[in-house]
């Protein structure tokens, strides 16, 4: 009979890394304490800190990079499903309303809530938001320029598309509603698909 392979456990770094992203989604930075991390991660405070030298911070940054990992990596596996950056934009939208939504508008993005938290004293944190916005805004704004946008204006896009992503998200969390998303979404895609119409005649493409 052929060998069933077992996943391997995560180990306690990424365990601790997930505990904290968890915690950020829902509570925030600075509404999270480092004993429901690690009661959540099952390690001891020894632990942590062999990992993450700065405590609560340290950990804090791993948690940001590994969000804005994954949300890159979803937004590679989305366009090379979906080219069309009208309609992936749709669907990455239509797909954190959903996220949302499920978590009875819960679970936001930890980016967000962790900006509106820092202080100018929590230089670190606000280096790693800085690097996460950066490299989403770079990605969309790729994506716009291979879906015909002139690079100028894909980049003022990808900044308006993170930036209502983001407020969206808040909003609609506070409110309990996917109202301001769903705005965002349409108002958007009207932005989107004029240029996407004429790169198609420019080309010679038939709609």
């Amino acid at each position: 009979m052929p060998t069933v392979s077992t996943p391997t456990p995560p180990g306690t770094r990424d365990r601790l890394i997930a505990a904290m992203t968890d915690a950020l989604r829902t509570r925030g930075y600075h509404g999270t304490g480092l004993s429901d991390i690690l009661q959540q991660a099952g390690a001891p405070k020894g632990v942590l800190y062999h990992h993450f030298p700065g405590g609560k911070a340290d950990l804090a940054v791993a948690a940001i990079d590994r969000v804005v990992d994954r949300m890159e990596s979803g937004l590679d596996q989305l366009l090379a499903r979906e080219p069309d950056p009208v309609q992936a934009t749709r669907q990455w939208l239509e797909a954190a309303t959903g996220r949302l939504q499920a978590s009875g508008f819960e679970s936001g993005c930890p980016l967000a809530t962790i900006a509106l938290e820092t202080t100018a004293a929590d230089t670190g944190l606000r280096e790693a938001l800085a690097r996460a916005f950066e490299r989403l805004r770079q990605r969309l704004a790729t994506a716009l320029a291979q879906g015909g946008h002139e690079p100028q204006r894909a980049g003022a896009l990808a900044a308006l598309i993170v930036s209502a992503y983001e407020g969206g998200l808040l909003q609609a969390r506070v409110a309990h509603s996917t109202d301001p998303l769903t705005r965002v979404t349409d108002a958007l895609l009207d932005l989107l698909a004029p240029a996407r119409q004429s790169h198609s005649h420019d080309t010679g493409a038939h709609p």
